[in-house]
């Protein structure tokens, strides 16, 4: 194994072989392994932060028809870091009989349940940090610990207005992470495994082409977990005083941004990985590094998407958003999943199997339109027949 055919398995490997120079017991050598993956991958992901919070300054300029960053550093790219030294320099206050355990873990758990995804993502044949059986639970699991952030932040800070930010975003969480968990079992069933790098590999053909559908709802369900436009109530300055983040300041305060962006670009990764074939691509399984940057193309591209919704959309109140939920996206990914998994058992391995599943994401699509008719029509009726008569002028 040379050095330009996998690079991450020739250091590893010289590494080790190092430790293991020095007599140190097996035990202590796979520790200082597992370390040194834990410290790359999280580093990995800290840094990309401060290039992704650049980037969307950039692209969100353009749709705007501005200019952006473009004075720090040459074209604006140490704008970033001077937002760093700012946060850092800020007083850092607490609130008075505010809870300071909480106060304090909060913002670090919303970068943390980020960084924690990261752990099973497979960056390339081989490049993974831990390819456990369950990745697809694991990520459910760990990006949970997003919404205790923000209910501790809110709880903690001794403010009505952060704990009704928190009651709010709360309940926005929890009820898009629904559609969420229910599509991610889709890959899970056509890939016959629960592990990341077992999806990746089963992708021969993309699986967004068996199903479409699931992958806009992941997409959009996604953006509503993570609070972007148009699902952005969590920070509604106008709507509650900035949300749960009222009385954070300083760095406590920049914590918080850093786990959005972070979080935003991950959203990228794992559309990319469940439905767009990871780092599969032309010499990736020959050339690790190859699968890397398919992979990271790939998800710029659904983290672009992510920064054109937000420079496009505006903010929608929170009685239609939640309906837009329960009444939109659940039902719509209940009827997907149950017409994937019969028609994925009763067509496996025959020829009809791509257009069965195809036929399915266009019947319930085709379901899906006109039942949003029916409620434009009937909402429709309804205002005419609500409608103000004109007041009868005197004679």
């Amino acid at each position: 194994m040379t050095f330009f055919e996998d690079p991450v398995v020739f250091l590893s490997n010289l590494i080790q072989d190092l430790l293991v120079g020095l007599n140190l017991a097996p035990s202590v050598v796979t520790f200082f392994m597992t370390l040194l993956g834990v410290v790359i991958v999280a580093s990995f992901g800290l840094i990309a932060v401060i290039f992704l919070i650049w980037l969307e300054r950039k692209v969100a300029a353009r749709f705007q028809d501005r200019i952006g960053p473009n004075r720090a550093g040459p074209y604006g790219l140490l704008q970033t870091f001077a937002d760093i030294i700012k946060l850092i320099t800020k007083e850092d206050i607490t609130p008075d009989n505010a809870d300071k355990v909480a106060f304090n873990i909060a913002p670090i758990l919303s970068v943390v349940s980020v960084l924690l995804i990261w752990a099973v993502i497979p960056f390339a044949s081989g490049w993974i940090g831990s390819d456990i059986n369950v990745g697809v639970l694991y990520i459910g699991a760990v990006g949970s610990f997003g919404i205790l952030s923000v209910l501790m932040a809110g709880w903690s800070s001794n403010n009505k207005y952060a704990l009704l930010g928190a009651f709010r975003a709360v309940a926005q969480l929890i009820s898009y992470e629904v559609p969420m968990l229910i599509t991610l079992l889709i890959p899970v069933l056509l890939a016959r495994t629960m592990g990341l790098m077992g999806i990746v590999e089963a992708q021969s053909t993309w699986f967004v082409v068996y199903a479409p559908l699931p992958a806009l709802i992941f997409l959009i369900s996604s953006i509503a977990e993570i609070g972007r436009t148009p699902f952005d109530l969590l920070e509604a300055e106008s709507e509650i005083v900035a949300g749960f983040h009222t009385e954070y300041t300083g760095m406590k305060f920049g914590l918080f941004f850093a786990g959005e962006f972070l979080h935003a670009f991950t959203i990228g990764v794992l559309t990319a990985i469940l439905f767009f074939g990871g780092w599969r691509g032309p010499g990736a399984e020959t050339y690790p590094v190859l699968g890397v940057i398919y992979l990271m193309l790939k998800a710029l591209g659904g983290y672009f998407i992510v920064m054109w919704v937000r420079t496009t959309l505006p903010r929608i109140r929170i009685d239609h958003m939640l309906n837009f939920n329960w009444k939109l996206l659940v039902p719509v990914t209940l009827a997907l999943l149950m017409l994937i998994a019969v028609l994925d058992k009763a067509f496996a391995g025959t020829a009809l199997y791509l257009p069965a599943l195809i036929a399915a994401n266009l019947v319930v699509f085709a379901g899906l339109m006109v039942a949003l008719r029916q409620l434009a029509v009937r909402q429709r009726k309804e205002r005419k027949r609500f409608k103000k008569r004109p007041v009868a002028k005197p004679a």
